[in-house]
């Protein structure tokens, strides 16, 4: 990790946890809030984002698509997704200074899942969130977040951002 200020690094985690305790009780629109108005998220495999494939299990590349996210489960899963909790376990690997007072940082994640239905826990993925993060006015939000799972298959559909 280069050396950024203590500061800095703890509103990068902060931001994080605010990320990951907003899914894992499923806040929609406190996950939303974790992004700027230039927002994008992507979950995508790692052969696809090493080979830069624009394939991906799940693709927000505006803002305006970060709020359709939101609507789709919040209003239209709502009745129609067998439901699942999640719990996310995240470890920040790196964090560099970029351009504009922005952030680049890293975090290794696996994300667990236990179904409604059966109360039964198993891990649904692993792998690292890519973030470039802005910090302004004292907040951090997310300009661009790339959760890259090491598999192409998945134990289960996804119907929640990891």
């Amino acid at each position: 990790m280069s050396t950024l200020s203590a500061d800095v690094i703890q509103q990068i985690e902060q931001l994080n946890r605010d990320y990951i305790c907003a899914l894992d009780t499923l806040d929609m629109q406190a996950w939303l809030a974790c992004f700027n108005k230039q927002g994008q998220y992507a979950f995508i495999a790692e052969e696809n984002y090493r080979r830069n494939f624009p394939i991906a299990f799940m693709l927000d590349d505006c803002y305006e698509r970060l709020q359709d996210r939101v609507t789709q489960v919040v209003d239209i899963q709502s009745d129609s997704t067998e439901h699942y909790q999640t719990r996310h376990f995240t470890q920040l690997t790196s964090v560099n200074a970029a351009d504009d007072g922005h952030y680049q940082a890293e975090f290794n994640y696996s994300v667990y899942y236990t179904r409604s239905d059966t109360n039964q826990t198993n891990l649904l993925c692993v792998g690292r969130y890519i973030d470039l993060i802005d910090i302004s006015n004292a907040s951090a939000s997310y300009i661009d977040k790339k959760a890259v799972t090491d598999t192409n298959v998945l134990p289960r559909y996804v119907a929640y951002p990891i």
